[in-house]
């Protein structure tokens, strides 16, 4: 009995439907914050079942890339809305107590990428990048001290008023101002000491132990937008991971 050859690049339809809903998210047929068609328009233009359009809203929405609102429909998830707006912000009192969150800013200038960075945001070496530092306070206290760089093209227009002004989650900047919205992150952690620069933001001796964390983060497409370097203070904090 022959058996049917399955083509490596074989995807199951539903994978196929989240891909398409994902081009016309980069092409911002929907924005942050709006809603999106029905699952039965959805099924309709794309001539498949109603029930294959909702595997592929479950899979989007498992990703935070869309949120379901009882009643209301299903919306493209935004950095604005409280639930997502810090969730890549980990780092977490050991008393769980909240705090308020702020940051000082330090500086915002362009700068041109060195080999490291332009293949970690997939741009040519010497490309026109935007390199921003801040400090970040919970509740007055200095905890991190944010290195940032992204490339320039896509965040015109980006500078230290518009890094004030924000006061808080960049990515909810990104996506106001420059239509960008960061939807996943990697992240690399190790202890080190602090170096001159950290140290004198952070007010302790160089050398003090400090946990860094290297964060790329990526918007639709799974394309690299921004590295950032968080050095991070962690005497009574701790950093928090959840895993499913």
């Amino acid at each position: 009995m022959n058996k049917q050859m399955i083509s490596p690049s074989y995807r199951p339809l539903y994978e196929q439907i989240k891909v398409l809903i994902t081009q016309s998210l980069i092409a911002g047929e929907w924005r942050p914050g709006e809603v999106i068609p029905s699952e039965i328009e959805l099924a309709s233009r794309y001539k498949v079942s109603q029930g294959t359009v909702r595997k592929a809203i479950d899979s989007l929405a498992a990703e935070n890339i869309l949120i379901r609102r009882q009643g209301k429909g299903t919306f493209v998830a935004t950095h604005s809305a409280d639930v997502i707006k810090l969730r890549f912000l980990r780092l977490t009192s050991v008393n769980g107590q909240k705090e308020l969150l702020q940051n000082e800013f330090i500086s915002c200038v362009k700068t041109k990428a060195d080999a490291y960075i332009a293949k970690t945001l997939q741009i040519k070496a010497g490309a026109a990048t935007i390199e921003v530092k801040r400090l970040l306070t919970f509740s007055g206290r200095p905890l991190i001290y944010d290195h940032i760089i992204v490339p320039a093209a896509p965040f015109k227009g980006l500078n230290g008023a518009k890094v004030e002004e924000c006061n808080g989650s960049m990515y909810s900047m990104y996506e106001a101002q420059f239509g960008i919205r960061m939807i996943r992150a990697e992240e690399r952690l190790k202890a080190i000491g602090a170096n001159a620069e950290a140290a004198v933001a952070l007010g302790l001796k160089q050398g003090y132990p400090l946990l860094s964390v290297e964060r790329v983060s990526y918007t639709y497409g799974d394309k690299p937008m921004e590295w950032r370097l968080g050095l991070c203070l962690t005497d009574d904090h701790h950093y928090l991971s959840e895993l499913e």
